[in-house]
């Protein structure tokens, strides 16, 4: 599988880690007893891994013939991190009344062990078809999510709902993840308040800056997982930029992007890694690119603070049965050439580790 470091272009998971780090007053590692002096933690690194929108309508409906496979090759390297994040780009019911909107996905409960066998951890709802069906297709979606265990962010049945980060701790370090929507289409319809249900909207900025700066005050590394752009253009809008500086002010560690369709690009907004877009991942159009994006943070237990010191692509497209397969070599070229050319349009410094 061909890896490309993203400053050159421009996890299922496996189980939650015990806190490894040395804690003051802790027994030594051979039993003994407590140090006399504080010691200071070390630090640790994790993994997170994120791949684009995932959705199981048409073609792909009959991957969840067999969830346990359903992802396809790329669910190796989404379990191998400590964190995987993907986008769920559908309603999940078989009730509700479809939205005045053009498109419309659902798909059955079987979807989130598609993603569970996969390895993922956290599926984002916070996009433009997460209320396909109306508030009855959320409720419905988020008690699927609650009944097999399902991290799910970015909606939820209220405001406070909607915007929270579901935390995870990792060799003793707490990651922060948390999602919203850009998107403008039913933004204000769809959008919670403190007694309805909702997708988390990017466009009240205040709440979604106060929701990083909450995040930011329990966790040592904050993800912000993003639906937004233009469909099919992958350049960034100024929309975009601004909301990134906006995050990036707030205390975000990293923001990552879906909706385009297409993958974007990466970079450095001052210490915050961004990547502008993934790209589809389960899709029922084939026939295009995709990426799975691995970062690695690297941060001190309970410290605040924490730092990208990796971010690696794995380039693939999507074939004919809308499942997204890992390309090298030659198939490889064409999706990493697009990528560089998304790197020219992206107006940030490359990340350097």
């Amino acid at each position: 599988m061909l890896v490309a470091t993203l400053g050159n272009l421009g996890g299922g998971c496996s189980p939650v880690s015990e806190d490894s780090a040395v804690r003051v007053g802790s027994p030594s590692p051979a039993g003994g007893p407590p140090s006399s002096a504080p010691t200071a933690a070390v630090a640790q690194q994790v993994t997170l891994a994120f791949a684009g929108d995932v959705h199981f309508t048409g073609r792909t409906t009959k991957l969840l013939d067999h969830p346990d496979t359903a992802i396809g090759p790329f669910a190796a390297q989404l379990s191998a991190a400590d964190i995987a994040v993907v986008n769920l780009e559908t309603a999940i019911t078989t009730r509700g009344t479809p939205e005045p909107k053009e498109f419309h996905f659902r798909a059955p409960a079987s979807a989130y062990a598609a993603l569970q066998a996969a390895g993922v951890d956290i599926a984002s709802l916070g996009n433009n078809h997460a209320l396909d069906y109306g508030r009855v297709g959320l409720a419905d979606t988020l008690a699927s999510a609650q009944q097999v265990g399902m991290a799910v962010i970015g909606a939820g049945r209220n405001a406070d709902d909607a915007y929270a980060a579901h935390v995870i701790t990792v060799h003793g370090v707490r990651v922060a993840v948390l999602a919203m929507s850009q998107i403008h289409t039913l933004a204000q319809q769809w959008a919670p308040t403190a007694t309805r249900s909702g997708v988390a909207m990017a466009h009240d900025l205040a709440r979604t800056v106060r929701a990083v700066r909450d995040a930011k005050a329990q966790a040592d590394v904050v993800v912000v997982y993003l639906h937004w752009g233009v469909e099919r253009s992958n350049c960034p809008k100024d929309e975009m930029r601004d909301l990134a500086d906006a995050l990036a002010d707030a205390g975000a560690t990293m923001i990552v992007g879906t909706h385009a369709h297409v993958p974007l690009a990466a970079g450095m907004i001052g210490d915050t890694y961004v990547h502008y877009g993934l790209g589809n991942f389960i899709w029922y159009v084939g026939n295009a690119d995709t990426i799975v994006l691995t970062v690695t943070v690297t941060a001190v237990p309970g410290s605040g603070t924490a730092k990208v010191t990796k971010a690696e692509i794995n380039p693939g497209v999507i074939t004919s049965t809308g499942q997204p397969k890992p390309v090298t070599g030659a198939a490889a070229k064409p999706v990493l050439d697009r990528l560089a050319q998304a790197q020219r349009c992206s107006e940030l410094p490359p990340f350097t580790p």
